[in-house]
């Protein structure tokens, strides 16, 4: 019988096999293309249709979507291109597909040939504006949202667009300069009071130099680079994780920027012309410095003490090489966050710390004997050299708790982006008999279903699985499993919506010979499963929405794979057999009703539903003042709420959280280790989420 890891590759290879196949098949048949862009072109549209789990069909309507993405792309912020130059581009509206089916490129080199016009003409435009003083007792406003913006039909008034978004980013510079000398002063440090007039020429300064930088940059983007661009608006019609990544591009992604090359262990993603964070490396610099967060926007990078570099409109690779740096030094991220606000993150680069990436556990003291499992990712030892496995490590932290006395458990999948399958489905057998645990479809439509085959459940007492929009992948196919066999109470927010799965394919190798001149041609990342709960329904778009929905500070923002353009939908196919938990007592009802009344009457609850609608009503109030005063008040009222909700964190029922002896004993006199278990156990002390998971299982299981 062949095992559960050797059934999924032999599944998962099909795909591969029809794309390199058809791609071959269809070069030995046609004639030689006139150049490598053609080549490349044809290449990703064979790879495309024959490979992608959901073809698109190549018609107007896919040649508007693709429009859309582009214009997007090309000009977010609406600060280059005329109405008059986008009316010349949107003549080629629906006419996308058929340039495609051709090899022309017509559509795309008018648009550089326009983007590369403008660019030189706004260079002027800054120069010419920051050489003279702001007015900042003027009672004007800036749109910062580029989607509610509109092109500009003159050229007089980009340049006033371009006016409003420089005195922005002078205000501030300008606005943090005088907080910077009102607390030196306070703190008695202050060597040389400025005045008003002398901070804001030094502010303008800063934004000139910021934007000579940019410039420089910009500059050197070449025809390649936009070229990848203009395919990526392609292939992202088909979702959004599927890709075109040039030779450099791919190789960058090789590297995966997890902090093993001494980075801050974030993965990123290029969209709308900014630097968005997808996801935190467990165990990374960033993952322990905690500040930054998935859906954040990068909008300047500084090495130190340094002044910062605008990253807005630079390509991902440039960067990533900015972010990156040597072990031990300093970067600080200004990012955007998904409210609106802005924050500085100091974080030191560090290679990744693995045992932060791996699964830890505690003992909680309530009414009962808790056990928590910490699991941040699902990682499994892939090249079968004797390394970790999250499935063994969960079995072996769950025989340790049950040793010191567990009478119920809590895992924890927050902030678990996934990882391996195969994990997956052994963790969820830990908890059942055998059973299915997750179906996996492929493109030809036909599925496979995962199963666990061990008949023993290692622990078959009180579980509630901890979620939120950060639990991803794996995360939801194991809460999901758990859900629908009634074996867990799935607590927190909806998990992510995730659920489908990429493969990379090698273009060079889906060519034959005759093309060896023109290679190399980077890869394509493509879509080509999609998973499915044992209930027939997937993951993907809707996530897993928990039992109990505990509030949540990003609740109301827009998070998720439905937040992306064109993701794949959700849909259903036939449920696999299986069978509920017998031994399952949950009355799901009760349980909703009696969390429901201790979140009526938890004051950090309440004021989290606050802090949410204040963050949603930021979010959407995209409109900032540019006078001084009124710019200072509206921070200080962002800053008040701020602290009301840190001050209120204080006051949460410390938890009694407990290492295991063994645990505390392998630590050793090793520092490093000591001080991580001390913030391990101090962020679950305070932790309302796991305050309430223990109060569902003392009470309700």
């Amino acid at each position: 019988m062949l095992s559960l890891t050797t059934r999924l590759k032999i599944f998962l290879s099909v795909a591969a096999v029809i794309l390199l196949t058809a791609s071959f098949i269809f070069y030995r048949s046609a004639a030689a293309p006139e150049d490598k862009n053609e080549i490349l072109l044809k290449v990703l549209m064979q790879g495309l249709d024959q490979g992608h789990f959901q073809p698109e069909k190549l018609d107007d309507n896919f040649s508007k979507k693709a429009f859309k993405l582009y214009l997007e792309r090309l000009d977010y912020n609406k600060k280059f291109l005329l109405a008059s130059d986008v009316a010349q581009l949107r003549k080629y509206e629906t006419r996308i597909d058929d340039q495609m089916r051709e090899g022309n490129f017509e559509f795309f080199n008018l648009s550089a040939d326009l983007m590369e016009q403008r660019l030189k003409e706004s260079q002027a435009y800054y120069k010419e504006i920051l050489a003279k003083p702001f007015d900042f007792s003027k009672d004007e406003n800036i749109e910062l949202d580029g989607e509610k913006l509109t092109f500009a039909k003159t050229k007089n008034e980009l340049k006033e667009g371009w006016r409003k978004q420089l005195k922005y980013q002078t205000l501030v510079r300008l606005a943090d300069m005088q907080k910077e000398q009102e607390k030196a002063k306070a703190d008695g440090k202050l060597k040389e009071e400025k005045s008003l007039e002398v901070m804001e020429k030094e502010s303008r300064k800063k934004i000139l130099d910021l934007y000579d930088d940019l410039y420089e940059r910009l500059n050197r983007i070449s025809r390649d680079d936009r070229r990848a661009t203009y395919f990526n608006s392609i292939t992202n019609v088909y979702d959004p994780h599927s890709g075109y990544f040039p030779p450099k591009a791919k190789s960058d992604f090789d590297i995966e920027f997890t902090g093993r090359l001494e980075g801050i262990g974030a993965s990123l993603q290029e969209k709308d012309g900014q630097i968005k964070v997808m996801e935190i490396v467990p165990g990374s610099p960033s993952y322990l410095q905690g500040d930054l967060k998935p859906g954040d926007a990068i909008q300047k990078v500084a090495q130190g003490a340094n002044e910062p570099v605008i990253i807005e409109g630079m390509r991902l690779d440039d960067a990533i090489q900015l972010i990156r740096g040597k072990k031990g030094t300093e970067v600080r991220l200004t990012v955007k966050k998904p409210d609106g606000s802005t924050k500085v993150i100091p974080i030191i680069r560090d290679v990744i710390v693995f045992e932060e990436t791996y699964a830890q556990s505690a003992m909680i003291d309530a009414e009962k004997k808790i056990g928590y499992i910490k699991l941040p990712g699902f990682y499994a030892d892939f090249e079968g050299n004797g390394g970790p496995s999250s499935a063994d490590d969960v079995k072996r932290e769950v025989e340790k708790l049950k040793a010191a006395g567990m009478q119920g458990l809590v895992l924890d999948l927050r902030n678990n982006g996934g990882g391996s399958l195969q994990d997956a489905v052994e963790m969820a057998g830990l908890f059942i008999p055998k059973g299915p645990i997750v179906q996996v479809k492929a493109a030809n439509g036909r599925s496979i279903v995962l199963d666990d085959r061990d008949p023993a459940v290692q622990y078959d007492g009180p579980l509630v699985i901890l979620v939120n929009a950060n639990s991803a992948s794996a995360s939801e196919i194991l809460a999901a499993a758990m859900q629908d066999y009634k074996r867990a109470v799935i607590v927190g927010s909806s998990t992510y919506g995730k659920g489908t799965v990429q493969q990379f394919f090698e273009l060079d190798a889906a060519l034959p010979a005759q093309f060896d001149a023109y290679k190399p041609f980077g890869a394509l990342k493509l879509t080509t499963q999609k998973f499915y709960r044992v209930n027939g329904g997937t993951t993907q778009l809707r996530g897993v929405t928990p039992d109990v929905i505990l509030p949540d500070i990003y609740a109301l923002m827009e998070f998720g794979e439905k937040e992306q353009d064109y993701p794949l939908p959700f849909d259903e196919i036939k449920p696999a057999n299986f069978k509920p938990w017998t031994n399952s007592k949950l009355n799901l009802s009760a349980i909703k009703d009696h969390s429901q009344e201790r979140i009526n009457k938890n004051k950090s609850f309440n004021l989290i539903k606050e802090s949410a609608e204040r963050l949603k009503k930021q979010s959407d109030n995209t409109v900032r003042s540019l006078a001084l005063q009124k710019y200072l008040a509206e921070e200080k009222r962002s800053e008040a709420e701020a602290k009301r909700y840190e001050e209120a964190k204080k006051e949460v029922p410390v938890l009694t959280v407990k290492r295991l002896q063994e645990d505390l004993q392998a630590l050793g006199t090793d520092t490093a280790k000591v001080a991580r278990n001390t913030e391990f156990l101090k962020s679950l002390k305070q932790d309302i989420y796991l305050e309430e998971a223990v109060e569902i299982i003392t009470s309700d299981i």
